[in-house]
């Protein structure tokens, strides 16, 4: 189901949580909120799913503005940050709760919430307690238990922060699968670029309540709208010119003999080795205002001619590499 945002807003008093955004989420696609604490993505997942007010604007879900309906009537379900299972319901009557709350028969709520565990893979642990799960079975119980009511549209608040890195990739897997399998549309929110870059087919970068930028996940990269979005995505310099500011990747970035002919001297602050490359962080006095820079190699590029903390190299970039920011 389509979801449209047409100026929405949000105000705490004097505070501007959300400031008169909008945004098309086509049916079926899988959108990331990503930005820092405090930027509005949550609160703006709150307002789609109508667990907050908003001050201005509309939210418009398939075909209709949903104004001031409460959640229950808008077709989407949340799957908030902390799982909040019921300590005393097995797994499947965890899941079963808000079709007992509808009035749902037994042997049809029943049915239905093993339907949904056999589709996050947790239909044999149906019978155990949440303490008797791990964090990523919790987890999967909190998603089937948000997909049985039949939503269009499936809201997820931070769904994999407390899982460890293993898990979350393996999680990223399981949500992409299923929202294939069911076509719904996911909203998600998230504060991890990996995480954005891996799920989404719609990317949209939040910073002060405004959206940056949205877009496809590899065009928000390549093509980063502003110092913000090129700095908070990650593996971007940001280089002002005469010319103006540009983000150059930082797998793009040129050190020694195949710095090119502007090359600059850079002297290394650090190197961080990452397995199959290895980051190269630099600073020079001859590119003001940048900061320190970073220049990622292959392994074996690096191995050939290794770099240690206070060296003085070339650094360079290819001049097609670098992408003009907006002022």
């Amino acid at each position: 189901m389509n979801v449209e945002l047409i100026g929405l807003t949000k105000r705490y008093g004097a505070t501007l949580a959300v400031d008169a955004i909008d945004l098309k989420i086509p049916s079926g696609s899988y959108c990331c909120l990503l930005g820092p604490s405090g930027c509005g993505k949550t609160t703006t997942l709150r307002m789609i799913g109508g667990h907050e007010a908003a001050s201005g604007g509309e939210v418009v879900i398939g075909p209709r503005a949903v104004g001031d309906a409460p959640p229950a009537l808008r077709g989407t379900a949340m799957m908030f940050q902390s799982y909040a299972l019921f300590p005393h319901l097995t797994c499947r009557d965890n899941v079963a709760f808000s079709l007992r709350m509808r009035g749902t028969a037994k042997a049809e709520r029943r049915a239905k919430a093993m339907r949904m565990l056999d589709l996050v893979q947790m239909s044999h642990l149906a019978d155990r307690l949440p303490a008797q799960l791990s964090g990523g079975q919790q987890q999967r119980v909190a998603l089937a238990r948000a997909l049985v009511t039949g939503p269009k549209v499936l809201l997820l608040d931070e769904p994999l922060s407390a899982l460890d890195p293993f898990l979350r990739v393996q999680m990223r897997v399981e949500l992409k699968r299923i929202r294939a399998e069911l076509g719904l549309t996911f909203i998600h929110v998230t504060h991890s670029q990996e995480e954005a870059m891996a799920l989404s087919d719609l990317v949209v970068v939040m910073n002060g309540g405004r959206i940056e930028q949205a877009g496809a996940p590899r065009d928000v990269f390549e093509r980063p709208a502003s110092a913000f979005v090129a700095r908070f995505i990650g593996g971007h310099n940001v280089i002002g010119l005469p010319e103006g500011t540009v983000a150059v990747r930082a797998d793009r970035m040129r050190l020694g003999d195949a710095a090119g002919p502007d090359a600059v001297p850079a002297r290394v602050v650090a190197v961080e080795y990452r397995g199959s490359s290895v980051q190269v962080v630099l600073e020079s006095e001859a590119l003001t205002g940048a900061g320190s820079l970073s220049a990622v190699l292959d392994d074996g590029t690096f191995a050939s001619r290794p770099l240690a903390p206070g060296d003085v190299v070339a650094l360079g970039w290819d001049r097609t590499a670098a992408h003009r920011l907006r002022a």
